[in-house]
Order: C-alpha cells, then sequence, then structure tokens
C-alpha cells in the first residue's frame, strides 16, 4: 500500500456568525485542534471547502472528519457529505446546551458565561471522538492518551489546515470527464520504484490499488483502467527522462 501520512481526524467547523452557537463551533474546534489534541487534528475550512478547495476535500475523503455544527441545519456535515462523503461523527451545540441544561447562550464576539461553558463541552466531547476514531484511550488518571500501537504517536504541533496534510491527488480524465483520486501520485511512484512495467498485469494491480483509497464502479473498471494505463505509461516514461 501507499507510504501515505499519519492517520489524523478533520475538524470542520460551522461558519455561521449571527448567531452565538456559530462562535462556540470555532473556539472549541480551535481548543481542539491548539489544545486538546494538536497532535490528532486538522482543521478543514468549510467556506474553501464548499467552494472547491481540493486538499480540504480530499482530505475528508481519505480520512474521519467530525462536523461541529451550531444548529439543526447543519451546514458543516451537510457541505462535507455532499462533496466527500458522510462525516465520521457530528456534533450540534444546541442539542448539546439542551442536553446538558446549560443556559441560554448570548453574544457573538463576546459570549457569555454558557457560552464558554458550551464551548470547553463541545470541545471534550469532541476530543472523546478522536480518540475512539484513532482507537486511543483518554487515561484520565495520568491525564493522557493511551496510544494504540496500530498508530504511530506524533509529535505534539500546532493546529494545521488539511489542505497542507501531504494527502497526494492527481486529476485524471474518464471518458472525458475529470475525476480527482487520492494517493494516484504515491502509487504510480511506489510501482516505479519497484521495478513493475507499464503492462497488462500491471495495470490490472494498478486499479485494485486505486480502488482501496477511491470509489470504482464496476461499470467504469474498464474505462479507468484505459486512463491508468496510459498515465502510468507516461510516468513511467518521465522517471527515464529524469535519470
Amino acid at each position: 500500500m501507499p507510504d501515505l501520512p499519519g492517520k489524523k481526524v478533520g475538524i470542520v467547523s460551522c461558519s455561521g456568525e449571527e448567531l452565538p452557537e456559530g462562535t462556540v463551533t470555532r473556539l472549541a474546534a480551535l481548543m481542539l485542534l491548539e489544545q486538546l489534541r494538536p497532535a490528532d487534528t486538522v482543521t478543514i475550512c468549510l467556506p474553501l471547502f464548499l467552494a472547491g478547495g481540493e486538499g480540504d476535500r480530499a482530505f475528508a475523503r481519505f480520512y474521519p472528519t467530525i462536523a461541529i455544527d451550531g444548529c439543526d441545519k447543519r451546514c458543516a456535515a451537510r457541505g462535507t457529505e455532499m462533496y466527500s462523503g458522510q462525516p465520521a461523527a457530528s456534533i450540534i451545540v444546541s442539542d448539546l446546551v439542551a442536553s446538558h441544561g446549560l443556559d441560554k447562550l448570548e453574544g457573538s464576539r463576546h459570549l457569555n458565561e454558557a457560552g464558554h461553558l458550551a464551548v470547553e463541552a463541545t470541545a471534550a466531547q469532541a476530543a472523546g471522538l478522536v480518540d475512539e476514531l484513532l482507537h486511543k484511550h483518554w487515561n484520565r488518571t495520568a491525564g493522557a492518551v493511551e496510544e494504540n500501537l496500530a498508530f504511530e504517536a506524533q509529535e505534539p504541533i500546532q493546529a494545521t489546515c488539511s489542505c497542507g496534510s501531504g494527502v497526494p491527488v492527481q486529476e485524471v480524465y474518464i471518458n472525458g470527464e475529470a475525476v480527482t483520486l487520492i494517493a494516484l501520485p504515491t502509487i504510480f511512484q511506489q510501482f516505479h520504484d519497484s521495478g513493475k512495467p507499464a503492462s497488462e498485469n500491471t495495470t490490472r494491480e494498478l486499479i485494485e490499488t486505486v480502488k482501496v483509497y477511491n470509489p470504482i464502479s464496476p461499470d467504469q473498471e474498464n474505462a479507468y483502467a484505459e486512463t491508468l494505463a496510459r498515465d502510468y505509461a507516461a510516468f513511467c516514461a518521465q522517471q527515464e527522462t529524469l535519470k
């Protein structure tokens, strides 16, 4: 399998500003990214994501995401589902406020006390979801995450954006339509480094590997195989010119 970046969880928060719940989502996401789980999370910019930010969309298709919405309109969750697939988990601040019995939230830029409590509760719930998605367990006694050996521990880092997460993508044309394939540059490179020539057998192996990271319907496999065979042959030829 391709050597891809370590698994992280994408956090996409509501961008609404007219309600205090929208402010809660952004502050909770920031607390999660900078304080609670900085090594395990990256932020997904919702406006950029909806506008066609390929790095953000690729990340959300490849890695689990948590949508943090202010209200039941669920703009963050719906936007993620529309372009990259259903979020792995979802939090709705208005529901959380009700379940925690908090007072009415007030303020947009400057939250009242209930608003700050909602931020802490939202961030804490999101942190627990991150641990579940990464198969980790929070040790309350030690005040630290117990690492699962299935994933390599990473050094604490500052809050980062998914568009710089290193998820490789490449645009190809299938029956004249542009399609973005996740991990294709890395797959091509690793196939070439393994000495696999451009051949019918390699194409069959390519299509199976690409299907691990990208949905391909059975009726499209032949078209994908034709494109992958052509593009991989071109990639190999290019690599030879670089020697």
